[in-house]
């Protein structure tokens, strides 16, 4: 029994320690995705559907929710918001030549039929990006016309 109680307060000593020493934050200044909306032309429905559902883990800044303050779930959040950037980053999008875009913006149309974007764990505490059949067919069709200039 004495081990299992140094055990638990190692680790709440960690836990508490992990407090103070939190991930950098996600954050850019000024318009981060304008040259990617400029060049591709989202209509305002789906300027709001990449908004709600994409640019929190797919851009340069993200709006975090108030338990990103508490670790590890900021470390959580952090390492998923770094991999989704790593997978596309439309803040990003000015350094991609054509031939990058045009797979990137399949990639698009391909996670989002699949229902594999966004994906389920985000859903779960953002509600409003569960997207619709109507929504999904407006970002399948800006994104097949937006394909279409590269």
């Amino acid at each position: 029994m004495k081990i299992v109680k140094k055990i638990a307060i190692v680790l709440l000593i960690v836990l508490i320690g992990m407090q103070f020493y939190r991930p950098e934050k996600n954050k850019a200044k000024g318009d981060y995705v304008a040259v990617f909306e400029t060049e591709t032309q989202p209509s305002a429905e789906v300027k709001q559907i990449l908004k709600t559902a994409c640019y929190d883990c797919h851009s340069a800044n993200t709006e975090y929710p108030w338990y990103n303050n508490i670790a590890p779930v900021s470390y959580w959040l952090a390492d998923h918001v770094e991999d989704g950037k790593r997978h596309l980053n439309f803040s990003d999008w000015a350094n991609y030549d054509s031939k990058k875009k045009d797979h990137k913006l399949e990639e698009v149309i391909e996670e989002v039929k699949e229902g594999k974007m966004p994906l389920n764990e985000y859903t779960w505490t953002h509600a409003d990006a569960n997207l619709s059949e109507d929504q999904i067919s407006a970002l399948l069709a800006w994104a097949n016309k937006a394909r279409a200039n590269y």
